[in-house]
Parts: C-alpha cells; structure tokens; sequence
C-alpha cells in the first residue's frame, strides 16, 4: 500500500518522494502542478512505483477522491507556501489557505478512508523569537513564537492536526523540520525565499560575487538527511511523542559554505558587506539550533552531511541535472 503525499512536487516533497522510491515504495504524490521533468528522470529509474494526481489541497473532496482511488495506508502533510512580507502583505488568506486549510483537508481525507499513518511535516518557523536566545529549540520546553505568517499558520496547523487526530483516532507524528537546502530546491512560485546556501550557490554559478550581511551560523539540513529523518519518524508507529525536530544536529557557518562553492568555482569571489548584500537570511538574527535528541533515541536516526559531505553531494546532484526544476504552483 503507497504512502500519499502532498506537496509532492514541492522542494522537500522531490526530495521525500526520492527517498521513498529508492527504498522500493510506492507513492502517491498530490500536487497541483506536474512533476518536473527531471524528477520524472531520475525517479523513473529508481526500484519505486509512483503514481502522480494533480489537484489542490485546498479542496476536499478532490484529496478524498484520489485517497480512495489509490487506497494509500499513510499520509505526509507537505503542501506548503513559504511566504515573504511582500506575500503576507498582498494575499495573506491563501498562506492560511494552504498551510492550515490543506492539512485539514488532508486530515479529513485520510480519516474517511482508512489511512493509518500521517506524519504532518511542520517547521522550525514555529519557534519563531525564541531562536534569538535560546542556547537549543526544544519540542516540548521551547515556547512557540512565531514571528511571520508562514510561522504563525504552522503551529495553528499543527494544533490542528493533532486535534483532528485525536478526534479521528489517527496515528499522528509531526515533524518540524529545520532550515532545509539541496537537491530539487527551486523557485516554485510560493517558494518566496530560496535557503541561502542556494542563493550563494547559484550567484557562484552566474559568476556574480555574493555580499553577506554577517558570517551566518545555523543548523542547516541538508534535504536528503530532511528526507531520512522524516521517513524515520514515517516507518516507527506509535511513537511516544507527539512532535520531534527534524534538523541537523550541528551548526555550520556560511563561510565556510562560501568557501566550498568558490573551490569549486574557480575566480568567483565573496565578503561580507553591511550594504549592499545580495544574500537574504529570512532574519536579522541567527536562530539556534534545533535539539535532535529526541529524534535519534525513538528513532535512530543519525544525520549522514556536514557541510563538506553536502558540497559534495549537491554539486555533483547540480552538473547531472542541471540545475533544478522550475516550474511554478506547488499546493
């Protein structure tokens, strides 16, 4: 039986879908617009099945449809719009739309039809102002407070979830997950704000210097350790918690990233500038790193790239496919 997943064409949900294939499952993923042609590609070589629907999360009886079609016994919540102030200020009803109203559709699909696993991918967002002091976020001790409306829709869907669970007696986990980069990364229209080792990335690869505000330190995770943490939390029933982070483990310093893209783009060139920068780090703070502690005891789950190990791996992934795919709409 195939585990569904929204937001299948979305950045981490590529990189989930991969996952799942490569292990030899089937997936259904469900997202509005197609799947992009390399992924197609490279999936259609991996042991998997996939099945494709194309449709919007927003309307239930459409999930409800292709659940009872595909008959899937799990569910991953991905949908999402990562929004930016120009979005929050010029059409916040769809942020809410998707985040929150997507995951409630979902909820009550996979309810009507006998799905018994969900995993609701949420974000490390919701911590939110209490990154700025903190020495680590933790599940069950830091206070969510959430700065944007990407943020403050994640943790109203996460309540949500975790009542429509309990309402409907689903086996639910949710999985924040940190600041993610990699493979399938792209601007997909409501992907407003790419992750800044990809900016740095791709201003390396136009042959433009990039201007940082600060040397940055964060838990970047590298997607497909995203992936393998959320398939950990996917495979273990009934695990005795109800939320976990899904991070990295480690904190890495920008420079450092920097100076792996310029060793591998010889003459391409970086500094940090007060003014002007060319390089958006979401905040004007570094947040601090998600605690994985819970996650590697009920799971095992041992983060695989450092910094070096995901140059490595994303500049290799980058020259086979090009870069990354870039159609728009993912919801």
């Amino acid at each position: 039986m195939p585990t569904f997943i929204t937001g299948a064409c979305g950045f981490v949900g590529l990189a989930l879908t991969e996952q799942l294939l490569r292990a030899g499952e089937a997936v259904v993923g469900f997202d509005r617009a197609p799947l992009p042609a390399a992924a197609a590609r490279a999936f259609a070589a991996l042991p998997g099945r996939l099945a494709m629907v194309q449709g919007d999360v927003r309307e239930a009886a459409a999930l409800e449809a292709a659940m009872r079609a595909h008959r899937p016994h799990r569910l991953v919540t991905l949908a999402a719009v990562t929004a930016d102030a120009r979005r929050e200020r010029t059409t916040p009803g769809s942020i809410f739309e998707v985040n929150l109203g997507g995951v409630v559709a979902a909820l009550a699909a996979a309810a009507a039809t006998g799905v018994q696993r969900v995993l609701h991918v949420s974000s490390g967002s919701v911590y939110g102002a209490s990154g700025i002091d903190a020495q680590a976020l933790h599940e069950d001790s830091t206070p969510l407070r959430p700065e944007g409306l990407y943020g403050i829709s994640k943790q109203a869907a996460e309540a949500a979830a975790l009542r429509l669970a309990a309402l409907h007696g689903l086996d639910l986990v949710v999985g924040r997950l940190g600041t993610c980069f990699g493979p399938w990364e792209a601007d997909t229209g409501v992907r407003d704000t790419l992750s800044a080792p990809l900016q740095v990335l791709l201003r390396a690869e136009r042959g433009e210097a990039a201007r940082l505000p600060r040397d940055s330190r964060r838990d970047w995770l590298y997607v497909r350790d995203a992936a393998a943490g959320l398939q950990a939390l996917l495979d273990r029933p009934q695990l005795p918690r109800p939320v976990y982070n899904v991070a990295a483990g480690f904190m890495g310093c920008m420079s450092d990233w920097c100076a792996a893209v310029a060793a591998a783009h010889p003459g391409w060139s970086w500094q940090i500038s007060e003014d002007p920068v060319d390089i958006d780090y979401y905040a004007p703070y570094d947040r601090a790193p998600m605690d994985i502690a819970q996650l590697r005891a009920d799971t095992g789950f041992v983060p695989r790239y450092d910094l070096r190990a995901a140059a490595e791996d994303f500049f290799a992934w980058r020259r086979r496919h090009g870069g990354a795919p870039t159609e728009a709409a993912h919801a």
